[in-house]
């Protein structure tokens, strides 16, 4: 008899659907994946430790460089960690901008998503439609931060300015003319506002050309059908969470569990799948988009009605306004310091999660009563998510793998941090 013994293949870290630098090295016994063991650590950029050296304003731009798909979620959990030490209230208006901005977040982060999961299952179009709309909400961040990506647009006490009263424009160029260009500002005529309006009256009629193309799709109900199963009871023991947990048929959403700034004023509900599957989790991340479109259309609505300020006015907290600054001694002194030393924030730890786009986002800190945290550990739900795919892969196909990697929506700053 011939002597058969399973062989090892390396999937990635280059691979295009490792989404990151993902090294995968698959135990398989002909096609039939036997054990998948991750190697991490490519992308190691010591954040929490970099936290140490910092202070703790100049570590919220590290936020926006772990999951760099949920920019401003991430701030949030360590925002909200930094205030809960200082024991500061934010303004109302400060916390509907923030729910507004979270739940566009959400969507950002589900379209790449969308569009890169079914890539790797062999849909092409869909990532075409889905960066469509991706690039109006990244001018909605350029509007309100100046960068497309990495925002830094919430600040412990608030968020750092208030929504612009108009939205950039597009200008004539040698590759589009006049005409062209009336066309493309057509709906940039008004504030941020209106443009986020327009966006969300026009978003259901584009979920449901994605679910056009991949819903009731035979190909990808085959891709994805039955695929990395996980059960109720294992989806919780594994410590998984967001789509992850609700696609196994657990209600648990941190929004509606333990409401952090405005999400206990507004109405929207917690999709929940049946199977576990791969399939069930696509469809809850899919309801995600209408719900979200849901929650962003009613602060648009209250935050039109009700002005006022967005950052707390302790200046030990945050600065002063140009205005003062320029013309009082006491307020200058105040910015100078606050931007050269720092805030001083009191002894203690504390943990702030959020409900991020892809599970628990979590930020530890602890502080020593200076002006940098003593130590910064952060929970993200990607690095828990990676450590269920051997269980979630044995018994699967190398196609599968694929789509396993691309259900958990893993993203490797926050696994490597």
């Amino acid at each position: 008899m011939a002597e058969i013994k399973n062989y090892t293949l390396n999937f990635g870290p280059q691979h295009p659907a490792a989404h990151g630098v993902l090294r995968l090295v698959l135990e398989l016994d002909g096609e039939v994946i036997q054990r998948a063991d991750p190697h991490i650590g490519l992308l190691h950029r010591a954040t929490e430790k970099l936290a140490e050296t910092r202070t703790y304003l100049q570590t919220l731009p590290y936020m926006d460089r772990l999951d760099y798909m949920s920019m401003m979620v991430n701030e949030q959990a360590y925002c909200l960690a930094v205030e809960r030490l200082l024991g500061i209230e934010v303004p109302i208006r400060a916390q509907y901008i923030r729910v507004m901005f979270a739940e566009l977040t959400r969507l950002l982060n589900h379209l790449l998503w969308l569009g890169a999961h079914g890539l790797d299952c062999g849909a092409m179009n869909i990532l075409i439609y889905c960066f469509r709309e991706r690039e109006d909400i990244l001018d909605m961040y350029e509007a309100v931060s100046g960068a497309r990506m990495h925002a830094a647009y919430y600040r412990p006490g608030g968020v750092y300015r208030d929504l612009p009263d108009r939205m950039p424009q597009y200008q004539v160029s040698r590759i589009k003319n006049q005409k062209a260009i009336d066309a493309l500002n057509r709906n940039r005529q008004g504030t941020l506002l209106d443009f986020i309006e327009d966006f969300c009256d026009r978003f259901p009629k584009n979920v449901d050309d994605y679910e056009t193309l991949l819903t009731d799709n035979r190909i990808w109900k085959q891709r994805t059908v039955g695929i990395g199963v996980v059960s109720p009871e294992r989806a919780k023991n594994m410590g998984l969470s967001g789509p992850m947990l609700r696609g196994s048929g657990i209600a648990w959403d941190l929004r509606k569990m333990q409401p952090y700034d405005a999400y206990d004023k507004v109405d929207f509900d917690v999709p929940v799948g049946m199977n576990g599957d791969t399939y069930d989790r696509y469809l809850v991340r899919v309801e995600e988009l209408r719900q979200s479109n849901r929650i962003i259309k009613q602060c648009v609505d209250w935050l039109r009605k009700n002005p006022g300020p967005v950052i707390v006015d302790n200046h030990k907290v945050a600065p002063p306004s140009r205005v003062e600054m320029k013309s009082n001694m006491e307020e200058l002194i105040h910015h100078f310091k606050l931007f050269t030393e720092g805030m001083h924030v009191p002894e203690g730890e504390v943990y702030a999660a959020v409900e991020h786009p892809k599970g628990e986002f979590g930020s530890y800190l602890v502080s020593d009563g200076a002006n940098k945290p003593y130590r910064m550990k952060i929970r993200p739900p990607g690095f828990v998510h990676l450590s269920a795919l051997d269980e979630m892969s044995r018994g699967h196909m190398i196609a599968d793998a694929v789509a396993i990697i691309g259900t958990m929506d893993i993203v490797f700053g926050e696994i490597d941090r």
